[in-house]
């Protein structure tokens, strides 16, 4: 999975040059280039770990995001891929980025940690 991610405000309100670039998720899986898409942001997988199932290199993954402000995003992602909606909060410090996917109500999530590419 890229990341998981849901909420309805544009992304021209948010400030998300913290988190454009590239990024190496923590379980080396994946790389993705995260960039403005229209008025969203787009995490698109840039290299897939050989023998990784259910991924491949340009799966995007479509955000809706606010900025609540101290590095923190909250809003919506929709995965083309899987027809799925998610929830997502995204915190960043510049070098390192944690994404929050939430799926039923909030019922199952999952945390991943990605590390700036230079």
């Amino acid at each position: 999975m890229i990341m998981h991610l849901l909420i309805a405000s544009s992304l021209l309100s948010a400030d998300i040059s913290a988190i454009e670039g590239e990024w190496a998720r923590g379980d080396g899986k994946a790389r993705v280039r995260m960039e403005p898409c229209g008025a969203d942001l787009c995490a698109v997988n840039t290299w897939i770990r050989p023998g990784v199932r259910g991924e491949k290199i340009d799966d995007r993954l479509v955000m809706t995001l606010s900025d609540d402000g101290a590095m923190r995003w909250t809003g919506k992602a929709y995965d083309p891929q899987r027809g799925l909606t998610y929830r997502i909060t995204i915190t960043a410090d510049g070098r390192s980025m944690t994404t929050t996917g939430c799926v039923l109500g909030g019922l199952v999530c999952k945390a991943m940690n990605w590390t700036r590419i230079s």
